[in-house]
């Protein structure tokens, strides 16, 4: 049976995930909007909520499932949905000037 990664969507950010409109598609997600709850066994997404729906830390609208092979279906009100992590570049650093030479 398939091992999902459960990824919830952090507190602060929830009201505003259900304030964006639905769009179809990939989801734009960033790791640090997401704290990683534990895992569950399950057949696919939709098992793996059936079986949270009665716990204490069900799944909710925003929260992610990971799979073992590192694929993401976000939970939305229409259902499970994919999602990719997005890890900004990092700036590049300044060169540091040289010094004058005299």
């Amino acid at each position: 049976m398939p091992l999902f990664r459960i990824h919830a969507l952090r507190d602060s950010l929830r009201q505003q995930f259900r304030a964006v409109p639905h769009v179809s598609g990939s989801a734009a997600v960033k790791p640090k909007d997401y704290e990683l709850r534990g895992q569950i066994e399950a057949l696919h997404e939709y098992d793996a909520w059936r079986l949270l729906r009665a716990s204490e830390q069900p799944l909710v609208i925003g929260d992610l499932l990971e799979t073992e092979d590192g694929q993401l279906r976000i939970c939305k009100y229409v259902g499970f949905e994919p999602a990719q992590w997005v890890v900004p570049e990092p700036r590049p650093q300044p060169e540091p000037e040289a010094a004058p030479t005299t």
